[in-house]
């Protein structure tokens, strides 16, 4: 919790420093010139235990947008939101026989460099590779599919099961683990400005987490009857911890908690220079 306040202090002061004209940054430069609102769209991707840690498994659609401010023409800094879904539909090893989704919500304070210098100037390229990397706090939430007494097949929350055995007085040492964390966004792309007002990009990264639970699955097996008779929906929680034709018994290896889990992002972005949107704010304030 300690990590997530410290890292939302650091957002808000990183957000100040690119807002506020008070700052020593904003007196000796055009913040408005500078300055880029950003939408983009594109996929997210997870890589866990049920893929074999693959970068390549199931990909679904993800969105967001930011404020990008150029602090000169190799350096830029950026603060965006982004919101998508990652998923195992299929368990690499069949037997297991485990799946799950969640959605992600994600804010991230990130710095961008230019391998071309690249802008508005007369000897800036028009187009360039870049890479970047930052800070982040997210919110992951996996749940799994399952099919009630009435038949009726519901997404059900895979935390408050406690399904490798957290809280309960056989496994003290494993704690239910938080659904907003912190990670580490890093990757390439690349940049090209149409004109003076807009620019696109196309952009791929990963997000290196410091949890093995985006997936629920990271220790071993504990049982059935553990579960049940310690868990709130006991019974709900031991047929979601062991989908196995044959159970498992407790210990079984279930995860690999040797390896975190990750997940990527890509999306191709529009921005339009925010001088556009409210340099009438300015030019009023001339004339006033």
């Amino acid at each position: 919790m300690e990590r997530i306040k410290t890292l939302y202090k650091g957002l808000l002061l990183g957000l100040l420093v690119i807002l506020s004209p008070s700052m020593a940054f904003s007196q000796r430069y055009d913040i408005l010139g500078r300055s880029e609102l950003m939408v983009h769209g594109g996929g997210m991707n997870y890589i866990g235990d049920l893929n074999n840690q693959s970068a390549f498994g199931d990909i679904h659609w993800a969105a967001g947008g930011g404020i990008r401010v150029k602090l000169d023409n190799r350096w830029s800094v950026r603060i965006e939101g982004n919101y998508g879904t990652i998923s195992a539909k299929k368990d690499w090893i069949p037997e297991r026989n485990l799946s799950f989704r969640s959605r992600i919500t994600e804010g991230a304070l990130l710095v961008e460099f230019n391998f071309r210098p690249y802008g508005a100037g007369a000897t800036d390229y028009q187009w360039t590779p870049y890479i970047f990397g930052g800070i982040a706090a997210f919110h992951f939430n996996p749940q799994a599919l399952y099919c009630n007494t009435h038949g009726d097949t519901l997404w059900v929350d895979l935390q408050p099961l406690c399904t490798e055995g957290q809280s309960t007085t056989a496994y003290p040492e494993r704690r239910p683990y938080p659904l907003t964390q912190i990670n580490m966004p890093f990757g390439v792309g690349v940049k090209w400005r149409i004109n003076k007002t807009f620019s696109i990009a196309a952009e791929y990264g990963f997000r290196r987490t410091w949890t093995d639970y985006l997936d629920d699955v990271s220790t071993t097996y504990v049982g059935a009857e553990l579960l049940q008779k310690e868990i709130e929906n006991g019974i709900v929680a031991s047929q979601l911890a062991d989908r196995s034709s044959i159970p498992n018994a407790p210990g079984i290896k279930r995860g690999d908690d040797s390896l975190n889990d990750w997940y990527s992002h890509f999306n191709i972005s529009i921005a339009i220079n925010m001088e556009t949107l409210f340099g009438w704010m300015k030019s009023k304030k001339c004339r006033n």
